[in-house]
């Protein structure tokens, strides 16, 4: 597979978009009006297709999420340089270990077990090693700067797993065209957080509105590969800083099909729903925001962006 190398756009100016709204509107979801085009059915596969990912070192949640559909289940052991990375910005830092590993993989039926590992360093062949044992069937790096180092991860776990490469820093940016070049990927997931960090954005889900994540979309959908972005909230969670209605929008619009479930869908705090009926809820208005207009999705963006100027920084 080639890709055309194509500069990276400067900063992280916002893409351009249709004049924003001086109002907030309502979201056309929340008021019933969105009329989606195409068959009951093709809606549902949309949703269907959907890649949903939940971190969790708890069989019994992990059991629960499994015959939710969620399509993989699994730990995030990332933790060198995360604290100090992420230092004062309230973001989770992962408490698992591989430990409970055995447990989750016996609490699956359909659903791969998933590990995001660290950063690439010596002790990631044994590090590999010690999950592919485990059953791990996809693995997420984290934090690489450039396409080769990818290319010594792919080559050490050498098609035993899935590699999803977590593309959270500028470099990686930079050297999107030679990463969706690689043989042995299939996807790439665009991290929120520490490439926000990286370019100095004001808030975290600027991301979903700029230039770069324009860039970034075109060229791994050029290039053949599902595209991921961040994570997602539950529907209608007003607790949100930004209404999940409006951050679900922003996939169809950037072709992308994956994304982590925040922890909002398993926080004992939140309203108490069985989990198999807030990912059906889930897939059910991703599948219709799949579906929606061009028109509907500029308008869905306007509101994003006019939310996120009230937003509080981070």
């Amino acid at each position: 597979m080639t890709a055309e190398r194509v500069p990276p756009p400067q900063g992280h100016k916002r893409a351009r978009a249709e004049a924003p709204s001086p109002v907030l509107a309502e979201s056309a979801m929340d008021r019933g009006l969105l009329t989606c085009p195409g068959t009951r059915d093709a809606q549902d596969a949309q949703g269907e297709d959907f890649l949903l990912t939940l971190w969790t070192d708890d069989p019994v949640l992990a059991r629960a999420a499994d015959r939710a559909g969620i399509d993989r289940i699994g730990v995030d052991i990332e933790t060198r340089g995360k604290h100090e990375r992420q230092a004062g910005l309230g973001t989770w830092i992962s408490p698992h270990r591989t430990a409970c590993l055995p447990e989750i993989r016996s609490a699956l039926t359909k659903a791969q077990v998933f590990a995001r590992v660290n950063p690439l360093s010596d002790d990631t062949p044994q590090e590999v090693e010690s999950l592919l044992e485990l059953g791990v069937a996809v693995l997420m790096l984290p934090m690489f700067r450039s396409a080769e180092e990818v290319a010594r991860f792919v080559a050490i776990v050498d098609g035993r797993a899935t590699v999803v490469p977590l593309l959270e820093t500028v470099g990686a940016s930079e050297d999107i065209a030679s990463l969706t070049a690689l043989a042995g990927i299939e996807e790439i997931h665009v991290g929120v957080n520490d490439l926000a960090l990286e370019l100095g954005m004001r808030n975290r889900f600027e991301i979903l509105d700029c230039e770069l994540i324009e860039h970034l979309s075109a060229t791994v959908r050029a290039a053949g590969l599902r595209l991921g972005i961040g994570g997602i909230g539950r529907v209608d969670d007003a607790s949100l800083p930004i209404p999940s209605d409006l951050v679900y929008a922003q996939y169809p619009r950037l072709g992308a099909t994956a994304a982590l479930l925040s922890r909002v869908f398993t926080d004992p705090r939140a309203e108490a729903r069985e989990l198999s009926v807030e990912v059906n809820r889930t897939r059910t208005r991703l599948a219709r925001w799949f579906a929606a207009s061009h028109s509907e999705l500029q308008a869905a963006r306007r509101a994003f962006r006019a939310t996120l100027e009230r937003c509080p920084d981070w």
